[in-house]
């Protein structure tokens, strides 16, 4: 299992929180968010789903992942 932490601009509340663990999950990772650092960590099987395949879940959902 592989892990990162990625950068994510326009999360400010629960909401936000569970839209962006959400979209994570559904590509089949997990992720972990930190409002106020405005991160998250997420663990994925490289062999199941690639990096830009979960950062565009994010985007998808109207986040910036920088």
């Amino acid at each position: 299992m592989k892990q990162v932490t990625l950068n994510v601009e326009g999360m400010s509340c629960n909401h936000c929180l569970n839209a962006v663990e959400g979209a994570v999950k559904s590509v089949g990772a997990t992720g972990k968010v930190d409002l106020s650092l405005k991160k998250v960590d997420i663990e994925f099987d490289e062999n199941k789903v690639s990096l830009d395949h979960i950062k565009k879940a994010i985007v998808d959902q109207g986040y910036d992942v920088v």
